[in-house]
């Protein structure tokens, strides 16, 4: 059966967005086609309020390439939006009817808090914010977003004239930059935010950032620690990481700025304000961290083109971490029988030792994410499948679980079978030291688990475990049987005795001989 298709065009003041998706009947859907051209639609509007005539030739030129490309594509339909510059611009109006005409579709243009909006849909869709107080912070070339947020639950919207375009032609124009300068530019922040927003709405210890600026801050953060994943969404950045590159940005002109690993060059005239606006903001609310969703508002409008134009039921609501961990093996064939009793027993397993050994709450989360799918390499083929599933991990959009933590999970997984951990595998090379030790103690508890369901039908009903000065006794128990799976795990308890310096001894109880 043929799947619609969508385009959701998003037209802002530094640069116009196209992502082309196909819509599953349950409401989700999968990106086809990502194109993104800066046109700079902003530039000037402050001096002569209106939009120059070469920004328009770029916009024109990039709007009929990306008809071009949607049209190929077979899309059902195109959602346009245009934000900042249109809003502010006196030729606003009569461009938006020219540009409709371009894409054959027409374009709405959006304010401040239906930004707002989408980006905030984007973000409680791609992160698991139960129970936490948090912000959603949108950075685009005119305006800057906020939502306040407790839990599910959204508080406020607040649009500020703060976008990077913007803050770079009124305060940042001089190369190098002058500290003068800076500091104005930082006084104007705080005083329009704080304009709106005061007492205990100037608390969100962690800030969902999207938008170009928040992207580019990502892939520089990652070049600093040199310690590269697969993609940027769901990336943790700390504040002490915007601080440093605040400071590296500052000291460089527009031509070593240009040179900056992860920063585009077309960036580099900008990218002061929006790091600059970033620093601010999270010292304003005394933010540690920065969460980065790569999505954003094209995906916020995506959702609700699929809801305006009735293509499903209803965009899924956000998971939980471990339903998206199953949903993903499901759609890799995983066994589910065979996953769910190796997590069960990884999990009595690591809940034996957690206190002699301090193992954490979120380590126990890894655990069960790679334990349910560490054999969806067989999707691929039997043979490496342990590497397959490693590869398929990486690479996959988990709900709820960094790329850190992604990756950590992959190389788990990885490890439950065939070799143990060595340096010169890449997977595990591209893991810290800290990482490293906690991988080959989770992998430890996988690798064991595994064994115990050698013959893949649960025959192990219940598992515990004691810890006796350098030994470890499981006491195993059973309705039949156990030999197989007694076998399977003393094959593969060999890891776990080297990550935790004890030696295994198995016992069993209540089983038929």
């Amino acid at each position: 059966m043929t799947k619609d298709r969508l385009a959701a065009i998003d037209i802002g003041t530094n640069s116009i967005r196209c992502i082309v998706v196909e819509c599953n009947q349950d409401g989700s859907f999968r990106i086809l086609d990502d194109e993104k051209d800066t046109v700079r639609l902003g530039e000037g509007i402050a001096e002569t309020g209106e939009i120059s005539a070469a920004a328009v030739a770029r916009a024109e030129a990039a709007l009929i390439r990306m008809h071009k490309l949607v049209t190929g594509l077979k899309v059902k339909a195109i959602d346009a939006v245009a934000t900042s510059a249109m809003r502010k611009s006196a030729n606003g109006p009569q461009l938006v009817k020219r540009f409709s005409e371009l894409l054959g579709s027409e374009i709405r243009v959006i304010s401040g808090d239906e930004e707002a909006a989408l980006a905030a849909q984007s973000a409680l869709r791609n992160f698991d914010t139960h129970g936490k107080r948090f912000g959603v912070l949108d950075v685009g070339g005119g305006s800057v977003e906020l939502i306040t947020a407790q839990g599910v639950h959204v508080e406020e919207f607040y649009s500020f004239e703060l976008g990077a375009v913007v803050m770079t032609e009124q305060f940042l124009k001089a190369d190098p930059l002058r500290s003068t300068d800076y500091r104005k530019f930082q006084k104007h922040i705080r005083d329009t935010v704080k304009k709106q927003l005061d007492g205990d709405k100037l608390t969100l210890p962690t800030l969902i950032g999207s938008g170009g600026t928040i992207n580019a801050i990502a892939q520089m953060a990652l070049q600093l620690r040199r310690n590269p994943v697969e993609g940027v969404h769901g990336l943790e950045v700390l504040r002490s990481e915007v601080v440093h590159l605040l400071a590296m940005l500052q000291r460089r002109d527009l031509k070593g700025r240009r040179e900056v690993p992860g920063l585009t060059p077309d960036r580099a005239d900008i990218i002061v304000a929006g790091v600059g606006l970033v620093d601010t903001m999270m010292e304003l609310f005394n933010a540690n961290t920065l969460l980065v969703n790569s999505h954003g508002i094209r995906e916020g409008m995506i959702v609700e083109a699929i809801k305006r134009r009735g293509l499903a039921p209803d965009a899924p609501s956000p998971r939980s971490w471990r339903e998206s961990v199953v949903s993903f093996g499901r759609s890799c064939q995983m066994d589910d029988m065979h996953s769910q009793q190796v997590a069960t027993l990884s999990l009595a397993l690591f809940d034996g030792l957690a206190d002699s050994y301090g193992l954490k709450k979120r380590e126990r989360v890894l655990l069960e994410a790679a334990a349910l799918l560490h054999d969806i390499g067989y999707y691929i083929s039997y043979h490496s499948h342990h590497k397959h599933s490693c590869h398929l991990i990486r690479h996959a959009d988990l709900f709820g679980i960094t790329p850190r933590e992604r990756e950590m999970v992959a190389v788990i997984a990885r490890y439950h079978r065939k070799s143990l951990p060595k340096k010169k595998h890449d997977e595990f090379q591209r893991l810290t030291v800290k990482e490293q030790t906690t991988v080959i103690k989770l992998a430890g508890i996988l690798r064991l688990a595994d064994g115990l369901d050698r013959r893949r039908c649960s025959t192990v009903s219940g598992l515990q475990c004691c810890v006796e000065g350098s030994l470890v006794r499981l006491t195993l128990s059973g309705t039949e049987d156990l030999a197989v799976e007694l076998f399977g795990a003393s094959a593969k308890k060999d890891l776990f005795e080297k990550a935790f310096g004890l030696q295994v001894l198995f016992a069993t109880e209540g089983c038929l001989p």
